[in-house]
């Protein structure tokens, strides 16, 4: 149970409108759990729509690459919620596979996958960032190899972005959704 109940239909206009903006079309369920319970309070709901929005739908990263960032900040985060929610959908949209998904919830996400040199930099990356919140030289120029200024200061407020929809997620106590791939046991 979420320590803050999600709104359920009907909602009123503008909630729903607000909700509709924050789903994509034709989707066969209901608004996500996190969505509803932020539209508790929708200034705030509708500020944190413009930077998620934004990152999913406008980035200069490319899908596969963001998505790769997500399921490694949501799988150090623990966030069961989040992580399940793009592996089931956007992440394989993008073209992350099973064993690269689940790879992203192991210790050592190289252990068993063979990544390309620019994941493997972002994995290292991300991992760095949670670990310290900061980024080594050596970790930055395996980076600027591969990704432009614009990409690479994307690629900071993603792992960010993600971190903090992990703490919300987490701090809410958000079951996974229904129709969510399941996080792997550790």
């Amino acid at each position: 149970m979420p320590r803050i109940e999600p709104l359920t239909p009907p909602y009123p206009d503008p909630v729903d409108q607000a909700l509709r903006r924050w789903m994509p079309p034709d989707v066969p369920h209901e608004p996500l759990t996190l969505f509803r319970v932020l539209h508790r309070n929708p200034e705030l709901a509708s500020r944190m729509f413009a930077l998620g929005a934004g990152l999913l739908g406008h980035g200069s990263l490319p899908a596969i690459d963001r998505e790769l960032v997500i399921a490694r900040v949501t799988a150090r985060t623990g966030c069961a919620y989040e992580w399940g929610v793009h592996a089931a959908s956007l992440a394989r949209q993008a073209g992350l596979g099973p064993e690269q998904l689940q790879a992203t919830t192991d210790t050592d996400p190289a252990a068993n996958v063979p990544w390309p040199p620019h994941h493997a930099a972002l994995l290292a990356a991300v991992d760095e960032l949670h670990d310290t919140a900061r980024l080594s030289q050596a970790a930055w120029d395996a980076l600027r190899v591969h990704y432009e200024d614009g990409q690479l200061l994307e690629l900071l407020v993603l792992a960010g972005w993600y971190r903090t929809i992990s703490y919300l997620a987490n701090g809410l106590l958000l079951e996974e959704e229904p129709w969510g791939a399941r996080f792997p046991a550790r």
